[in-house]
């Protein structure tokens, strides 16, 4: 490269560029689109520097850190706390810290000044420990010795719009994600979404019902209540006609970056008759849970003569035959939109030998009549939105129908209602049990001749949609 001095510029003669140029008191180094470099191991002096101008290293910084004034660290303290140690200071010198990985409150950086020299007038470590924060010192002089001119405790991170999980067994539907738990587990969500995308979680969440009761030889058994049925459908519409639509909650959940447990209850177990006029009455299932939504177990069948009042829960029991006897409440203890219905009664109308029928999610048991027992009431309908789960009945898939009532002497046995309830018991064919996992419930006993087993309730289940793309 040849040069041309001049009185005031240096220029390229092949280029034609100027590479130093004053005019009057402004001297300009370099032409437009140059870069103006430094050689290695040059130093300049005279400019002056910012707080901000600091050469970022961006090697993220894993183990103790020895600082160099005019360099920044990005330090990293997922695998533990680490320490950085602030060279000596000479006054305009700057030096930053930023977290690499947003675990600063988690394990913390340790700032050491070097010897007697201070951080904000005192000769005593520094603690940095809020999520994404970043800091800047200047050293300024030794009474106040390092002073940090920017803190920032944005923890400015990039997200993705929708909802990120895992945990039970996942299957989509169009731009939905589906977790279905059949028992215990943990649902974790990673990534919460935006606004923009998706934040909220639909639930649906299915307790355990409640078994038949029994008696032998005598009154005839009430039906176990349905599981409590709660769900929410803010990511899909549920069609008019669809049977659970009146205990509908309007809105989902809005998720955050957590691990939730899930409980998935049980029903309630099968009891075997008892000696001759013994009555035992139905046992109830167990609750499922997921985070701020519980559903309650389904009540036991009341046992003809004995125990006869349906107990209460997520749905009540059947009553006992043998005189006026109470059905188990449903909705216990109440959640709203309601969770299930009341068990059937026995009004006390002679003979008075009969027994209620379960109540399901949206139905209550029938009554006992003076010639008929009582068929479980009916569990909630659904489509497909949760998935291929639950009892198919028609276009809509159902939950938590109620436990028949079980035959006495020439009075038949009833159905359960419909989403997995048992029908009752009679000579020959034994009290069904709910269907697993629809938190339908069991099946009175028979009452004649020697009697027969209850039907035990159905386990729960718990399914949760949201949208990821």
């Amino acid at each position: 490269m040849t040069s041309t001095i001049k009185v005031n510029n240096v220029q390229n003669t092949a280029a034609g560029k100027n590479i130093i140029k004053e005019v009057g008191n402004t001297v300009t180094i370099g032409a437009s689109g140059d870069t103006v470099a430094l050689a290695s191991g040059a130093s300049q002096t005279g400019f002056g520097q910012t707080y901000s101008a600091v050469a970022w290293d961006t090697t993220a910084k894993t183990t103790t850190v020895t600082g160099v004034a005019g360099v920044g660290y990005f330090i990293n303290t997922a695998g533990g706390a680490i320490t950085a140690n602030l060279p000596a200071g000479t006054a305009g010198d700057v030096i930053a810290f930023a977290d690499y990985a947003a675990t600063w409150q988690t394990n913390n950086v340790t700032v050491v000044p070097n010897g007697s020299e201070k951080i904000g007038s005192e000769n005593a470590n520094a603690t940095l420990n809020t999520e994404g924060q970043s800091v800047t010192f200047v050293y300024v002089d030794s009474t106040q010795g390092w002073i940090n001119v920017m803190d920032s405790t944005s923890n400015v991170r990039g997200a993705p719009p929708f909802i990120v999980a895992t945990g039970g067994t996942p299957s989509t539907c169009g731009d939905y994600k589906i977790h279905t738990f059949t028992g215990p587990g943990t649902f974790c969500v990673s990534e919460a979404g935006t606004p923009v995308g998706s934040t909220q979680l639909d639930y649906l969440v299915v307790a355990g019902a409640g078994g038949g009761a029994v008696r032998s030889p005598g009154n005839a058994n009430g039906g176990g209540g349905g599981g409590g049925f709660r769900f929410s459908s803010e990511t899909f519409t549920t069609p008019a006609c669809a049977p659970a639509n009146p205990i509908k909650a309007p809105t989902g959940l809005t998720a955050s970056i957590s691990a939730y447990p899930i409980v998935v209850g049980g029903g309630g177990a099968a009891i075997s008759p008892p000696p001759a006029s013994g009555s035992v009455q139905g046992n109830p299932g167990s609750n499922s849970v997921f985070s701020t939504i519980t559903s309650t177990a389904g009540g036991g069948g009341g046992a003809g003569g004995g125990p006869g009042v349906g107990q209460n829960g997520g749905s009540g029991g059947g009553s006992g035959g043998g005189g006026a006897r109470a059905a188990g409440s449903g909705n216990t203890p109440p959640v709203s939109p309601s969770q299930g219905m009341d068990g059937g009664a026995n009004p006390g109308t002679s003979p008075d030998g009969q027994a209620g029928g379960g109540g399901g999610a949206i139905a209550v048991g029938s009554d006992a009549t003076p010639s008929a027992n009582g068929a479980g009431g009916a569990g909630g309908g659904l489509p497909t939105a949760f998935g291929s789960i639950g009892v198919p009945c028609g276009s809509f898939r159902y939950f938590s129908g109620g436990g028949g009532a079980g035959n006495k002497d020439g009075v038949s046995r009833q159905p359960g209602g419909a989403g997995g309830g048992g029908a009752g018991g009679q000579p020959g064919s034994e009290a069904a049990a709910g269907t697993a996992n629809s938190g339908g419930a069991g099946g009175g006993g028979s009452s004649s001749g020697s009697g027969g087993p209850s039907g035990a309730g159905g386990s729960g289940i718990v399914v949760i949609r949201y949208k990821f793309q």
